[in-house]
């Protein structure tokens, strides 16, 4: 078993995507509130090695996979960053 402890900012960084929070915090900010109906690899801002990886470390229930259900999560409410409120 795999007890390895990924970080989000870890999945930012394997999708190639700046992982300083502050850039992930913007970057949910910027593609929410993602459709109820998509599954998190069939949003538009992803491009094709990002999605397959998403839907890849999903379908294996990989050790990734919680990190990708929270961002997920993230990525379907509103987000309001806390200089905006």
């Amino acid at each position: 078993m795999n007890l390895t402890n990924h970080r989000f900012t870890d999945l930012f960084a394997q999708l190639g995507l700046p992982d300083h929070p502050e850039e992930i915090r913007h970057f949910i900010w910027q593609n929410s509130p993602l459709d109820p109906a998509l599954r998190i690899d069939e949003a538009p801002f992803w491009t094709p090695a990002q999605a397959r990886l998403l839907r890849e470390e999903l379908s294996a229930n990989a050790d990734w996979a919680q990190l990708v259900d929270q961002l997920s999560n993230a990525l379907r409410v509103a987000y309001v960053p806390e200089d905006r409120e």
